[in-house]
């Protein structure tokens, strides 16, 4: 496994980002692991956050696109991060852009903030994680009336390899209903293999009977 993707694992852990235990999700399914993007609150998680993004984007799709995509809201801070390490890892610069939820009719009018979408526009959709895809249901309408644009990829930061709809996971299933690739950081089973009786912090964090209940989960709820 690739160096970041370790050391996103443990930034992870470490920003109590992804937490294992018991918890019941929106879906109603009782899961033993939980993440939440939204306990990154810092500027330095921010910047690394952005990094390992960044890195991701390049080994999965290179840097070929024009504009970073963040679906509001949680996907406003991402898009930023990651143009900003974009540009100091790769010396690249790509534009940032995010929805509102509700449209202006004033000053800065419109359902986008940051660099507006035309016509040739190279699009790559960024989010924190993807369950049902039901975001992608939003987003996709939206930047496909801004012109003839072309979305190269969708990047989260991980994948739970779960049913998402269907049998596949909701990550193959946009693929499949839209036609874009999709990657992510890292996924489910790297994060197990990864943490599984491994030490950090002074503490065991995926111990036997947490990894018993990981593939119990999937036993029930993993992505064919």
């Amino acid at each position: 496994m690739e160096q970041y993707k370790q050391e996103f694992i443990e930034f992870m852990v470490e920003s109590n980002v992804l937490k294992f235990g018991d918890f019941t999700l929106k879906s109603g399914r009782k899961s033993p692991f939980f993440m939440n993007a939204g306990a990154y609150v810092t500027g330095s998680q921010l910047r690394r956050l952005g990094e390992y993004y960044a890195k991701a984007i390049h080994d999965n799709y290179g840097l070929d696109f024009d504009i970073l995509f963040g679906p509001a809201y949680k996907g406003i801070p991402l898009s930023v991060a990651t143009a900003m390490a974009i540009s100091e890892l790769y010396g690249k610069d790509v534009k940032y852009c995010s929805n509102r939820k509700e449209a202006k009719d004033h000053g800065d009018a419109g359902i986008l903030l940051g660099s507006p979408i035309k016509d040739g526009d190279r699009v790559m959709i960024i989010e924190d994680v993807t369950t049902s895809g039901k975001s992608i249901e939003e987003t996709f309408p939206i930047l496909k009336a801004q012109g003839n644009v072309e979305i190269k990829g969708l990047i989260v930061s991980l994948n739970r390899m779960e049913r998402g709809k269907g049998e596949k996971s909701a990550l193959e299933e946009i693929k499949d209903l839209y036609g874009f690739p999709t990657a992510a950081i890292v996924n489910m089973q790297e994060v197990t293999e990864y943490l599984y009786n491994r030490e950090y912090n002074g503490k065991i964090v995926i111990d036997d009977t947490i990894k018993a209940a990981i593939d119990a989960y999937y036993e029930q709820y993993g992505a064919k």
